[in-house]
């Protein structure tokens, strides 16, 4: 086979890929919400049942970190005009939406929101949100809303910070099971809300569109070479066996990043 053959071959199997994706790829739906706040303003609307809410900005794959340094990254971080913040994040997988995982985005949120100094009543009111593939929640229900309440009374304790999860099993005839549908959709055509469609088909089916999602995958494994390459010349390195001159030659690795290497785990 020859080189144009393989590369269209490759071609080839990033389109059929493309195609079976959906916004619960990760991909996929950070392109398709990338600096397109009416998608996002969509999906709120439904899930907080508010047809004039108003997305003010809308960041993807935010990163937010704590006063340690740990970092975790939102698939969407937005507020809206009154200044609620919300933390939208699409989960195929169950451990992804685990409930201290919504608790810990809750509170980077709040420790994000206010200066030192500031009054806490300055916190503005707070939406973790999980959309989910499979309902982790188990209670056969399209959405759950998650507040803290006063054991004693049952009172909401009304600190202004709410978790929701959507379950993504349910696809009913209902404004939510139709969302629901789209997000896990692949076909653009098939879906209801025309704002998830035509970003869908954009990246599907239009040339400039599949070409930027080629361009994001090819990236993507070049990272993920070049990780595994440096992981294998640590080990080589660790285990002594072979010079920094034969590991650089034998994973097509510049001397330099070897060399330095050797020199973080002190063996120069």
């Amino acid at each position: 086979m020859t080189n144009e053959q393989k590369r269209e071959e490759k071609q080839k199997l990033l389109l059929e890929r493309l195609q079976e994706m959906s916004y619960f790829d990760d991909e996929f739906m950070t392109k398709c919400l990338e600096d397109y706040p009416k998608g996002v303003e969509l999906m709120l609307r439904i899930i907080m049942n508010d047809a004039k809410l108003v997305v003010k900005e809308a960041q993807v794959q935010a990163v937010i970190k704590n006063l340690q340094g740990r970092s975790i990254r939102m698939d969407v971080k937005t507020n809206d005009v009154s200044n609620k913040q919300y933390d939208v994040e699409l989960q195929r997988a169950d451990s992804g939406a685990k409930p201290k995982r919504a608790r810990y985005n809750s509170s980077l949120m709040d420790a994000n929101s206010i200066l030192p100094g500031d009054d806490t009543e300055l916190l503005p009111e707070t939406y973790v949100i999980f959309i989910t593939e499979n309902d982790v929640l188990e209670g056969n229900l399209p959405i759950y809303h998650i507040d803290r309440a006063i054991k004693e009374t049952g009172a909401l304790f009304d600190d202004k910070a709410h978790i929701i999860y959507v379950n993504g099993e349910i696809k009913d005839d209902t404004p939510l099971g139709r969302l629901m549908h789209d997000l896990s959709c692949a076909d653009p055509d098939d879906m209801n809300y025309k704002e998830l469609a035509d970003r869908a088909r954009y990246f599907k089916r239009d040339k400039e569109g599949q070409k930027i999602m080629s361009k994001i995958w090819e990236d993507t494994a070049k990272e993920l070479v070049k990780y595994e390459k440096i992981e294998a010349a640590e080990r080589m390195l660790e285990r002594g066996k072979l010079t920094k001159e034969e590991i650089a030659e034998d994973l097509d690795l510049p001397l330099s990043v070897v060399e330095d290497l050797a020199n973080k785990l002190q063996l120069a």
